[in-house]
């Protein structure tokens, strides 16, 4: 979920005749005559100095900063590859509690829903793609509904963005503690293991600097190194679950403290009961995790622009077989995260293991792999985030180190403030899930196809399917919004409540 939008900004996005919409009939340019848009030589005008530096040499080849007609060098599995990197984020480590939620058989209804919902959102990208003559995600806004488009698009991938960089913050903050006393053989709470103090070490130390290079060379190692990371953590899900009994015996480590949350497979078998359908005050994050975990329409079209022998048919079977690979990850993922601790597990996977193991060799070994995967990932995500920035507010300028260093500076300590006041995990989910995710996913494509696809009459079975998914996007991110702010206001007085009582 959460690495998708980084790669908007990472190729020169070219425009390729393409079957489905180009007409061999047009003859106004002489270069490229299929498609009209295409113009040989044409500068790219969309993209800034820091846009253009980001690019590395040999990337852009001798003419660099030219959109012109490329076939495309990525293979159909190359492709397939990077799309499910593109989806796969931290949105899987908190499926598992989306199920504890809703239950199983719930959970899969909406987890089918949602990724069907997101592959016809990818069609209608890729057609409003080919008729709007744009492979930029906010152009394609521009030309659908001027300034307030190109708005609505750059802030919705920016706060999906921050929501992703807040949510790898959030697993230093978690996991990190939980590594350090396991190599010194420690429980002290001393403030090296405090996870807010990390967190801020962390960002000065490392992400701080690797953020400030004009040049992310290292973005294809990490990117892979993420996705391998989470496979291997799934592997570890499935492994764990026939390891941990449930209910635990007596002689079993058990280590929970917070008598607040549900204790982990207790002696009593009926929490080790499976519910295949819950309803509870939880059960309104359930949707907005989901579409956190399966954003990545805004890496759709770099990556159509970099298919070899492109068409809009090819891309859609690409995104067919990586939302296939995905949608089994997570439901493994989800269903044996939950089978293993039941209605205990909490808003981020990973974590609850340590309601159970002192130590473990295994798990500390994930730890570190998904730690080093995040806070290599930090600045990756960061990039696109201060690009727009800087584009909304200093785009005729040249680029400027001060500029830079203080958009940087900026943008870190809004998402430490974020990460260390916040109480948990499961609110980033929830609150990015239910408005830039849905936007992206369903209210930004249906609009702009129904705004940029003329060849189609408002009556036909298109625009009439568009317009519903438009209604659904915009009713389901207002109600998820609703009952999530009713649920914060809840505990809010819950907390207060409590407190008074005291």
């Amino acid at each position: 979920m959460t690495k998708a939008p980084v790669k908007t900004k990472m190729t020169l996005l070219n425009i390729a005749p393409d079957v489905d919409s180009c007409s061999s009939n047009s003859t106004e340019n002489t270069s490229y005559p299929d498609c009209p848009f295409i113009k040989k030589g044409m500068p790219y005008t969309d993209m800034d100095a820091e846009s253009q530096n980001f690019l590395t040499d040999h990337q852009l080849g001798k003419k660099k900063f030219e959109a012109e007609y490329s076939p495309g060098s990525a293979s159909f599995g190359m492709s397939v590859f990077n799309l499910g990197n593109a989806i796969m984020g931290s949105g899987i480590l908190g499926l598992a509690y989306a199920m504890a939620n809703t239950g199983i058989a719930m959970f899969v209804i909406l987890l089918v829903a949602v990724a069907i919902f997101s592959l016809y959102s990818v069609h209608l990208l890729l057609k409003t793609a080919n008729e709007g003559g744009s492979l930029v995600y906010e152009q394609l806004g521009y030309k659908a509904f001027g300034i307030p488009g190109k708005l609505a698009a750059s802030c919705s991938i920016t706060m999906q963005n921050f929501g992703a960089m807040a949510s790898y913050l959030y697993i230093v903050k978690y996991e990190m503690p939980i590594v350090i006393k396991a190599f010194l053989d420690s429980t002290d709470n001393s403030w090296y293991t405090n996870g807010d103090y990390l967190v801020l070490i962390v960002s000065v130390a490392v992400i701080l600097p690797l953020s400030l290079l004009k040049n992310l060379g290292y973005l294809g190692y990490t990117s892979g190194f993420s996705l391998l990371c989470m496979v291997f953590f799934l592997i570890v899900v499935i492994y764990k679950k026939f390891q941990i009994p449930c209910p635990l015996p007596e002689n079993f480590i058990n280590i929970t403290v917070n008598v607040s949350q549900p204790q982990v497979n207790t002696t009593d078998e009926e929490c080790c009961k499976p519910k295949y359908f819950v309803f509870n005050s939880q059960t309104v994050y359930a949707v907005p995790i989901l579409t956190f975990a399966f954003v990545c329409h805004p890496a759709i079209l770099p990556m159509y622009a970099e298919l070899k022998d492109r068409s809009r048919r090819k891309m859609q079977s690409v995104a067919n077989v990586s939302f296939l690979g995905m949608f089994i990850m997570y439901l493994l993922a989800a269903l044996f995260g939950y089978l293993t601790f039941n209605e205990a597990v909490e808003p981020e996977l990973l974590h609850t293991y340590s309601k159970v193991y002192s130590f473990d060799m295994v798990l500390l070994i994930v730890r570190f792999a998904v730690l080093t995967a995040v806070t290599l990932t930090v600045p990756v995500v960061l990039f696109p985030i201060r690009n727009s920035v800087n584009h909304l507010l200093c785009a005729s300028k040249e680029f400027s180190w001060p500029r830079h260093i203080c958009i940087t500076v900026v943008l870190l300590i809004c998402v430490n403030i974020l990460v260390i006041f916040v109480p948990t995990i499961r609110d980033i989910f929830g609150f990015i899930g239910a408005s830039a995710a849905a936007m992206l996913i369903f209210i930004l494509p249906s609009a702009f196809y129904i705004k940029l696809v003329k060849k189609e009459s408002m009556k036909s079975i298109q625009k009439i399917g568009a317009t519903l998914f438009l209604i659904m996007g915009i009713i389901v991110m207002f109600s998820s919004m609703g009952l999530i702010v009713a649920d914060w206001i809840h505990n809010a007085g819950s907390s207060e409540e409590h407190t008074n009582g005291h």
